[in-house]
């Protein structure tokens, strides 16, 4: 075996390791060279690059911030607030780093995004299952988005348990009943596998918790770190709503998508609804 011999000006304790038997330490943890190498370009345009770049990095984002969300549920589940705090502000850094995503797409034209287009074909990024987790986990339930998944068993089989498991504003809601406020059982008990839906009596017990903050601390900021989230959650589908809208006007999205029209209508919708209408109350 050849030795390599370091730099001469990095010489004693400060020399690194340089001779390994196989890959790297690094290499190993970090699975560099298969990261780098996932990039199959289906077009001559150089633009391609960074779209494709871009967009497996915002499923990495979505795979850390479902991981978040998951650890944030199962710690309210078990009435550890101050684990599901922890994990909620971290997924804000993470949110942020998502949604700076959209930076290298933001100023595409008509032309640029046309020129390596059709190497999509059918491809949207409404068929993300990460995503979908995410928009799941955000109470955004749909039993017609696993279908696209069926030819996955291991993605379709993860996503179908994502769909009956509670999100985070359904424990958020748990462990508020279990601190002794007044969520009505409809809510408690509902249909994990629907849509959440607004509820009155969920918007007064959120309006009550903000009036009370030095009776309600730990829950006021539960509150405010969920608003956070949600806040973050509708600058990511505006954003992406924008970015579409220049690249593409109002044209028919890739996949047989609405496209524009589709994500207008998701721009307008905030998650945690009654922790937005009850500051109305307060």
């Amino acid at each position: 075996m050849s030795t390599i011999h370091p730099d001469p000006e990095a010489t004693g304790a400060e020399t690194p390791h340089l001779d390994f038997a196989g890959t790297t330490p690094y290499e190993d943890y970090v699975q560099a060279d298969v990261l780098t190498h996932l990039q199959h370009l289906r077009s001559d345009d150089p633009g391609e690059m960074v779209f494709l770049v871009t967009t497996q990095v915002m499923e990495l984002w979505f795979t850390v911030i479902v991981h978040e969300w998951e650890t944030a549920a199962h710690a309210m589940r078990e009435d550890r607030l101050d684990v599901a705090q922890d994990a909620l502000k971290r997924s804000l850094r993470e949110l942020e780093a998502l949604n700076a995503s959209w930076t290298p797409l933001a100023q595409l034209t008509p032309a640029q995004f046309n020129s390596y287009r059709s190497s999509l074909g059918e491809g949207s990024g409404f068929q993300s299952a990460m995503y979908r987790r995410m928009e799941f986990l955000l109470g955004d339930k749909s039993a017609s988005m696993l279908v696209p998944h069926r030819g996955a068993p291991r993605v379709h089989a993860e996503l179908e348990k994502a769909l009956a498991e509670p999100g985070l504003y359904d424990e958020a809601l748990a462990l508020l009943a279990r601190r002794g406020h007044p969520i009505p059982e409809s809510v408690l008990g509902r249909d994990l596998t629907r849509k959440y839906e607004p509820s009155p009596e969920v918007e007064a017990v959120w309006a009550d918790i903000y009036a009370n903050p030095d009776q309600n601390d730990e829950l006021v900021r539960l509150g405010e770190v969920l608003t956070d989230v949600g806040e973050l959650v509708w600058r990511w589908r505006n954003d992406h709503l924008l970015a579409t809208r220049r690249a593409m006007g109002s044209k028919t999205g890739t996949g047989g998508s609405a496209g524009v029209a589709w994500l207008e209508k998701r721009a307008t919708k905030n998650v945690f609804p009654e922790l937005w209408t009850a500051r109305s109350h307060v």
